[in-house]
């Protein structure tokens, strides 16, 4: 894979230029553009899919990422897939990433209008290779902190063979965008008066009490940003 060049600088604007591949078919409403926006949707989850194509196929993996400014970094092994098949494009490999939140089950009186309640973002772009030393180390620091905040300082980093057995990818955000589905259900007149219940179901993400691993020496108390959970 070639390798990332120079990390963006911050742009001039606080809002992502719409694209065709940005600009959804449907409820065009719900699109949003702004930093404050994409950033927020971004930094409050742990997951994301890559999307790729690999020997003419498309492949989306679930996998890890953190955010450093106006770029996604995403890591794995030398000989994990999505690292294979960016190591045979050049120049970079052609990528999607997206990142959703589900907050409600939206349950309405015919079963066309059923919905949900999200807010999601899109990231279309070229992924590259960091091989920067500290570019990569400052891409696995954001890595640890995106699952827990805090937690790379309360972590030993990465030794030397650690590194050499870990691929970072980088992919830039400038084509991105959010969307977001918010209130109930958006049933026609005609059904308001049908016997069935209607409205939404929350759904939110919950913590549960910190489980000590079985090795874990004796004192060794849980970290207050696992308590701020």
């Amino acid at each position: 894979m070639t390798a990332a060049p120079a990390a963006p600088q911050s742009p001039a604007t606080d809002t992502y230029e719409p694209t065709e591949r940005t600009v959804p078919s449907r409820s065009r409403d719900r699109a949003h553009y702004d930093h404050a926006t994409v950033h927020a949707i971004l930094d409050e989850g742990y997951l994301c899919h890559l999307g790729f194509v690999r020997d003419g196929a498309p492949v989306v993996l679930p996998t890890l990422y953190g955010r450093v400014g106006q770029a996604l970094y995403i890591h794995g092994s030398t000989g994990s897939r999505p690292l294979l098949a960016a190591g045979k494009a050049d120049p970079g490999l052609p990528v999607c990433v997206t990142v959703t939140h589900l907050d409600g089950l939206v349950l309405a009186k015919s079963a066309f209008h059923h919905s949900m309640n999200y807010r999601s973002v899109v990231v279309h772009g070229t992924a590259y290779e960091v091989t920067d030393e500290a570019e990569r180390r400052t891409a696995l620091d954001a890595l640890v902190d995106q699952v827990v905040a805090g937690r790379a300082a309360d972590s030993r980093p990465a030794d030397a063979k650690e590194l050499a057995a870990t691929a970072v990818i980088r992919l830039d955000l400038d084509e991105v965008s959010a969307k977001i589905r918010t209130g109930g259900p958006n049933d026609d007149a005609a059904d308001l008066d049908l016997p069935f219940w209607s409205g939404v179901v929350p759904v939110a993400r919950t913590y549960g009490t910190p489980v000590p691993a079985a090795d874990l020496a004796p004192g060794i108390a849980v970290p207050d940003y696992l308590t701020a959970l």
